[in-house]
């Protein structure tokens, strides 16, 4: 495997991407996983922020919802101003930005492509799949979900799109595991039952009970701009 200074779930997931042609789309989500927030709450303004934040939302998948936010703020020519009026951090922003260049960089130099999907979702959300499938879970009640390959059972964050647009998948994957009141999933991604089985042979089977693909495939809305 190409050496890229990230753990190796996200090394695996942007080595993947390139076979999907989406690595452009992976290396920004993975620069905004580099910070710990981008987003703030100012006292006395919370419901505000908390409405703002909500139409970054790509109903499918957290992930997702930091690549619209990262290239929204692209477009708007990468403004502090833009930050301000959207609640998020400009400083948190810049270091994704300077994190990014740098992981362009050494991505070219290990010979590999930055390729761009032009947003095609669900391209995407298989790249997220192919480095999280340790940390698939599947639907165990209304919100309630269970790891499938160490039983823990765990919850969608409230900070969460799926949460946030009540959207509850049969699978997902997330990026880590945060204990308060009980176990919650941080930044989830709804993906295909049918992929963990591709992707993950060893550990999964498209026969087994939790792997019955419950999911169809669709194509996903594109989110709206800000």
């Amino acid at each position: 495997m190409v050496e890229l200074p990230l753990d190796p779930p996200l090394s695996k997931m942007l080595i993947y991407s390139e076979k999907l042609g989406c690595t452009s789309e992976v290396l920004t989500i993975v620069s905004m996983l580099s910070v710990p927030t981008v987003f703030y709450r100012p006292k006395d303004r919370e419901e505000e922020a908390d409405a703002v934040r909500e139409k970054f939302f790509v109903a499918e998948s957290d992930h997702l919802t930091l690549l619209n936010i990262y290239n929204q703020w692209k477009v708007n020519g990468y403004s502090s101003s833009w930050c301000s009026e959207h609640f998020i951090h400009f400083k948190a922003m810049r270091k994704v930005k300077e994190v990014r260049i740098q992981m362009e960089d050494i991505m070219k130099k290990n010979g590999i492509q930055i390729i761009t999907c032009n947003n095609e979702w669900d391209v995407v959300r298989k790249a997220i799949c192919s480095g999280y499938f340790h940390h698939a879970a599947t639907l165990k009640g209304i919100g309630e979900y269970v790891n499938m390959m160490t039983g823990m059972p765990c919850s969608l964050h409230p900070t969460s799109a799926l949460y946030g647009m009540g959207y509850t998948p049969d699978f997902v994957v997330y990026h880590e595991l945060v204990m308060t009141t009980k176990e919650y999933i941080l930044i989830s991604t709804a993906v295909e039952g049918s992929w963990l089985a591709e992707l993950a042979p060893t550990f999964f089977s498209q026969h087994h009970p939790q792997m019955v693909d419950k999911l169809k495939p669709h194509h996903l809305a594109q989110p709206h701009l800000v």
